[in-house]
């Protein structure tokens, strides 16, 4: 009976876990331009902007703390973020199903003192982070995900 008990709380773990993947998977970095609509909940901001340019549009939002550009191609998938600000913000919502790649090898990443630049890339994901106090920036990106004709550096 104890035995019923413990895997009956592992599974029920599990599902739990599982359940709370899923919405944030379908947010963000990967997810549908609607997935804009829940990063800005989730920041507290609002959109000020939308741009659209050759094979992508860029949709910006602002809060008190920072502004965040989300890049979405012609499909309607996000295919990278950029943000700038006072703080950096919530990766973990703008990542979406990006988020558990990143934060494990953010952890196996190296520090080098002094230096204010980090780069974290994956096979499926680079994030870059850089700046100084009030004045911290990065970009996020999904090389799979970038519409053709359009350059890694205008995601800025």
């Amino acid at each position: 009976m104890k035995i019923r008990l413990h895997t009956l709380l592992i599974i029920l773990g599990s599902l739990v876990a599982v359940l709370a993947n899923a919405s944030r998977a379908q947010s963000a970095l990967g997810g549908s331009v609607d997935s804009i609509e829940a990063d800005k909940k989730a920041l507290s901001a609002v959109q000020s902007a939308e741009a659209s340019h050759t094979g992508y549009t860029v949709q910006e939002i602002n809060s008190t703390a920072n502004t965040v550009r989300e890049y979405v191609s012609p499909s309607g998938v996000v295919f990278g973020i950029a943000w700038s600000g006072l703080v950096p913000p919530d990766l973990t919502q703008l990542l979406g199903s990006y988020a558990g790649e990143y934060q494990e090898t953010l952890q196996k990443t190296l520090r080098r003192k002094g230096r204010r630049h980090v780069r974290v890339e994956t096979p499926g994901l680079i994030v870059e982070k850089w700046g100084h106090m009030r004045n911290l920036q990065g970009r996020a990106y999904a090389p799979a995900l970038i519409p053709p004709g359009v350059s890694v550096d205008e995601i800025k």
